[in-house]
């Protein structure tokens, strides 16, 4: 998933003028009603996914609709790139769908541009509030304004193999510094005597920096799109990871044989620091003899800072073209609140953010580890940083692109510093 939201992140920018012109189309919150039950109304619901996931918001407007009788809902889905592809040409004609499983990348794009609903003068009253954290409802505001619903979420976390770490004679990770993980990857990789590594590159992705960014009280990107940090900044995090670079690490030209695949979900290395969401893909993909992974802590930058925080998985907004936006937010607290759609989608949005649905949904033996990590992480989240810039992705993925030459050894620290300021420069001042 992550490397088609980095791809299409550079679609969104690109036709960002295709979704400004719409802007002018966009209109701010309508006043909260209350639904009418004697009026009849149909309602388009647009969201990516596969089959499985299809069926599943089949059952759950089926409920819908046995619920709210008076309320049809039409369903359409597609694959993340084409989803997005499609929204873009319906923003451009002003006819976005009703309401809209969301990506967290582009909730500033369509919301600044007038594109999506604002949902606050329904907070409350028909979109239930009380199941839901005042931290999760933040998530969606852009701007002082709420214009996505959480589903679900995540947090950063680090996997490890326990069958690659029995191999080996290592312990678990017991926490500690980013030196104190370095050195422990160390340890697997001498042990495992080329058959495999301790892990990969850290300081290869962009989420890693930016927590040791706010270990410090910093940040990657103020919600004006200023920079937490200068090139000496992340010339420092860069120069950490050269020890792994030169051993430590999994060799680049290894992991891009192994693609599409990744070093962990390929047991070529025994842990992986992302988001606790990406388990049961790992699982799935490691395949006969794993049963279970590790989910620890990530290395700590300074003790007691709330480095960390929960992400969603996705939302959902409503667009602001709407006929009949009581109904559509009807639709919405339905989706993201109901006990029918704990039940009916269980983790398959991720770990449910409201506690109502998340107390009906059954959960398996992995989905009960990621909650119980959640739950062991709660003195170092902190607040979310603002929703992403427009143009996070492609400096995502161009962050990523230059740590693989560095392990490449293409490229020197200095270049690559150089590198991504530029490449910052044409993404904030465009």
């Amino acid at each position: 998933m992550f490397s088609k939201k980095r791809t299409f992140a550079a679609v969104a920018l690109a036709t960002g003028a295709a979704v400004a012109l719409a802007g002018c189309a966009g209109g701010g919150a309508e006043p909260a009603g209350t639904l009418d039950p004697e009026e009849e109304v149909s309602l388009d619901l647009a969201f990516w996914g596969n089959d499985v996931r299809a069926e599943l918001y089949n059952e759950a407007v089926a409920a819908f609709e046995e619920e709210y009788p008076n309320i049809s809902v039409s369903t359409t889905f597609l694959g993340f790139p084409e989803f997005w592809e499609k929204r873009q040409t319906e923003a451009a004609g002003g006819n976005l769908p009703d309401v809209m499983q969301f990506d967290y990348s582009y909730l500033r794009q369509y919301s600044e541009n007038g594109l999506l609903l604002e949902l606050d003068p329904f907070l409350g009253g028909i979109i239930e509030t009380d199941p839901l954290p005042q931290n999760i409802l933040d998530i969606g505001v852009v701007a002082d304004a709420t214009y996505g619903i959480a589903t679900s979420t995540n947090a950063w976390g680090l996997f490890t193999n326990p069958v690659l770490l029995e191999e080996a004679g290592v312990e678990e990770f017991a926490g500690g510094s980013w030196e104190d993980y370095t050195d422990w990857m160390s340890e697997i990789t001498d042990a495992a005597g080329g058959e495999f590594w301790g892990g990969g590159d850290y300081t290869g992705r962009i989420q890693n920096f930016e927590l040791q960014l706010r270990s410090e009280g910093s940040y990657l990107f103020s919600e004006d799109g200023e920079p937490g940090f200068d090139e000496a900044r992340l010339t420092e995090f860069w120069e950490s990871g050269q020890p792994i670079r030169d051993g430590i690490g999994i060799p680049q030209q290894t992991a891009e044989e192994l693609a599409p695949l990744g070093a962990f979900d390929t047991a070529n290395t025994a842990s992986e620091l992302t988001w606790d969401n990406f388990g049961a893909g790992y699982l799935g993909n490691l395949g006969e003899g794993y049963t279970e992974l590790g989910l620890v802590a990530p290395p700590v930058t300074v003790e007691g800072a709330q480095d960390l925080y929960l992400k969603p998985s996705m939302l959902h907004a409503i667009a602001a073209n709407t006929e009949h936006p009581e109904a559509a937010a009807t639709l919405v607290n339905f989706l993201v609140n109901s006990p029918q759609s704990g039940e009916i989608f269980g983790t398959n949005r991720g770990l449910p953010a409201s506690e109502t649905a998340l107390e009906a949904a059954e959960l398996d033996p992995l989905s009960q580890q990621v909650r119980d990590y959640e739950a062991s992480i709660a003195d170092r989240l902190g607040d979310a940083p603002p929703v992403p810039i427009v143009g996070y992705g492609t400096l995502e993925e161009k962050f990523r692109q230059l740590g693989v030459e560095l392990n490449f050894g293409t490229i020197t620290v200095e270049e690559a510093v150089s590198q991504f300021f530029t490449e910052m420069d044409v993404v904030l001042n465009s």
